[in-house]
């Protein structure tokens, strides 16, 4: 019997434990020593729990800050580096592959084939070349769609696993409740609050074998909501891919989001409401030139505030937007800047104001405008959220994050909500493409 190979997963808590669990789980020729993780603060010095890891894991897998990534390579001998996140650029990931092989290990992507399972069920996937795009806003029209057709959309959403992992397995939300009872984080809120909103039922956690079986039990269809740029974890009937005219070229130079556009059956080409033309056009040519087969969408993202009256007039405003959109997404900021100036406000920029890890954030990523992240992956973190916005000498806070911060925090401030939907232009549309797909 061959000797296993030894394997280290580099993941950021999402795609990492899909892809062992589909492909090295119970796998006789590969032994994994460890996974690290990067990009999401506080998810290292884990372990991944024996109970999902299975009988060849008796003490589970732990988890190390990837920048151990060369030593761990020598010390436990890995044969293989396997790559499992996503929203980095090309080059990044052969930085990491060069990283890999300077120690001596090769350097692995799983692709579709290896790690996407298939339903019982009709599904639609929305994904994006870029975290950022306007995911969220394509994925609710997709469901309404659906259940103006008498359908019933169940979602399975792209994991985030950021806390205890023995009880994120498979996870249900249908309430708010549930989200309170999930100690759910701000970017777990921000992508599940809607759907609820909206009366839909939202599957995620780490076991998407098991989330796929219990979610077809209550679908009609399952709606693969993404995370990131990823692909799916299910394997689509149609795949709905959304870029980003505000970062054109993008589409081209980040993983996975070229493979999401390559893949994709229909190219939505979002914001052309706030992109330059010229952007627009690039992003069309590029889009067309490695994927001439796709149906392209083109769509606006329409915003709206709560209560407009409290930031009209010129006012002083702190602009709060999504986190991951603004940090790693890589985006200098977001629906709130746009609304702002919409409503020719003043931005007041926070940056003097950060402290802790939110300063951290301003550091690592200084491509941020005079704009707050909405981070709060911990519960620390959260304090020093509400603390920074309530540090900040303004008149009003526009709040552009999908989860209405005061639900979870207090602000002060004056405050309104921003609220994105897409407009589709011209034709086709979503709906007659799904009728005509799915003959509804």
């Amino acid at each position: 019997m061959k000797k296993k190979r030894n394997v280290l997963i580099l993941g950021a808590a999402g795609r990492d434990f899909h892809n062992f669990l589909v492909f090295y789980k119970n796998n006789p020729r590969y032994r994994v020593v460890c996974f690290t993780a990067t990009q999401i603060p506080f998810i290292e010095d884990r372990i991944f729990p024996k109970e999902l890891a299975g009988k060849g894991y008796p003490r589970g897998i732990p988890i190390y800050p990837e920048s151990e990534m060369p030593r761990i390579i020598k010390e436990k001998k890995v044969d293989e580096v396997v790559f499992s996140y996503s929203d980095v650029s090309h080059e990044y990931v052969m930085h990491k592959a060069s990283e890999a092989e300077a120690a001596g290990a090769s350097f692995v992507l799983l692709g579709p084939n290896d790690t996407m399972l298939k339903s019982r069920k009709p599904v639609i996937a929305v994904t994006a070349a870029r975290t950022g795009s306007g995911k969220s806003p394509v994925t609710r029209a997709v469901c309404t769609i659906l259940e103006k057709k008498g359908k019933k959309p169940v979602i399975i959403r792209h994991p985030m696993p950021y806390g205890n992992l023995s009880r994120q397995a498979v996870q249900r939300f249908e309430t708010e409740q549930d989200l309170e009872l999930a100690n759910a984080t701000i970017e777990e809120r921000e992508e599940y609050e809607q759907h609820l909103n909206e009366g839909r039922v939202v599957y995620a956690g780490i076991d998407y074998k098991r989330i796929l079986r219990a979610a077809e039990k209550e679908a009609d269809f399952i709606v693969w909501d993404g995370g990131n740029n990823d692909f799916p974890f299910v394997r689509p009937d149609l795949m709905i891919t959304v870029v980003d005219p505000l970062r054109p070229g993008h589409e081209l130079k980040y993983h996975p989001g070229e493979t999401c556009v390559r893949m994709a059956d229909v190219i939505v080409i979002n914001k052309e409401n706030t992109a330059p033309k010229r952007n627009i056009t690039r992003v069309r040519k590029n889009v067309k030139k490695i994927n001439p087969d796709a149906i392209i969408i083109d769509a606006e993202s329409r915003i709206s505030v709560d209560n407009p009256q409290v930031i009209a007039g010129g006012k002083r405003v702190l602009v709060i937007e999504d986190g991951p959109s603004i940090t790693h997404g890589g985006m200098p900021y977001g629906a709130g800047y746009v609304a702002a100036k919409e409503f020719r406000c003043k931005i007041v920029n926070p940056k003097k104001k950060v402290k802790g890890s939110i300063k951290k954030a301003y550091q690592k990523y200084p491509h941020i405008g005079p704009v707050l992240p909405a981070l709060g992956y911990s519960q620390q973190q959260l304090l020093e959220l509400e603390q920074t916005i309530n540090r900040i000498d303004c008149d009003a806070v526009i709040i552009a994050t999908p989860v209405d911060l005061r639900k979870i925090i207090w602000i002060d401030q004056p405050s309104v909500h921003v609220f994105y939907r897409i407009k589709e232009i011209g034709r086709p549309t979503l709906k007659e493409v799904i009728e005509k797909k799915f003959r509804l």
